[in-house]
């Protein structure tokens, strides 16, 4: 079964997440397909937009395969995914219609609009499994969050909700889940109406204007990242994680 289904129908292009059977969890063949999703625009395209099969939207990086490969140091397989999202030349729109997790809730946010059903949460539960975020993707969390939130989001790891989300800022729209698809299809027709050129413009404004991040140094705090990822409690708290019990964290 493919991983994602991919529409292009005028001027709008679709990529639906389908593995609803693992929550949406992205192995790296999904990975891959998403990457492709995003490498270049149609000719007639002005917006792409993110959906989900199945009652969650994306739990995040598939720990089952993560745990069979063991911990890896440097980027997460995630971020050349989130960075062509990010750096892609339109608009992207993410229609959540459940939980949006770790590695799902930075797909999400790395989107230019999120829409949201009330049902939805949002989190990071790295914390709660002994991993800790990259430097790309706490910066994503930063950026549209602010430290406030993103402390929240980061040091505790309870899942968000929606609303709440909303509240902060951190989401464009939330709506019941009768009304999340026209509440999306609403922002998706009236950025397909406007001027394509205007878009391109905007967007890469927007992203060259945060780009300043990228250049703080930042290797020792790489550094803290890598030894969470290779610890024992990051072992432990993933395979607590897929057995369903609390973890024994020892800080080793």
């Amino acid at each position: 079964m493919e991983r994602i289904i991919i529409q292009d129908e005028g001027t709008v292009r679709t990529v639906t997440l389908n593995r609803p059977e693992k929550r949406n969890a992205m192995d790296a063949l999904m990975l891959d397909e998403l990457a492709a999703a995003f490498e270049q625009p149609g000719p007639d395209e002005r917006v792409a937009v993110i959906r989900a099969k199945g009652p969650a939207f994306c739990a995040g990086l598939d720990l089952r395969e993560r745990g069979a490969s063991g911990p890896a140091a440097g980027a997460s397989p995630i971020e050349k995914v989130l960075h062509r999202i990010e750096h892609y030349p339109l608009p992207v729109v993410a229609v959540v219609q459940g939980d949006a997790i770790a590695g799902g809730n930075e797909l999400a946010l790395h989107c230019d609009f999120v829409v949201a059903s009330r049902a939805a949460r949002f989190g990071m539960s790295l914390a709660q499994i002994g991993l800790a975020p990259t430097w790309f993707l706490a910066k994503k969390l930063l950026e549209v969050a602010g430290p406030v939130a993103t402390r929240e989001i980061l040091l505790l790891g309870d899942p968000v909700p929606a609303e709440r989300m909303h509240a902060l800022g951190v989401i464009t729209r939330v709506a019941s889940a009768e009304q999340l698809d026209a509440e999306a299809q609403a922002i998706i027709d009236r950025l397909a109406a406007n001027a394509p050129l205007s878009l391109r413009a905007m967007k890469a404004l927007l992203v060259r204007e945060m780009a300043f991040r990228d250049a703080i140094p930042h290797a020792d705090v790489d550094a803290l990242v890598d030894a969470a990822r290779a610890s024992q409690d990051a072992r432990e708290g993933m395979a607590a994680r897929l057995e369903k019990r609390q973890p024994n964290f020892r800080g080793r």
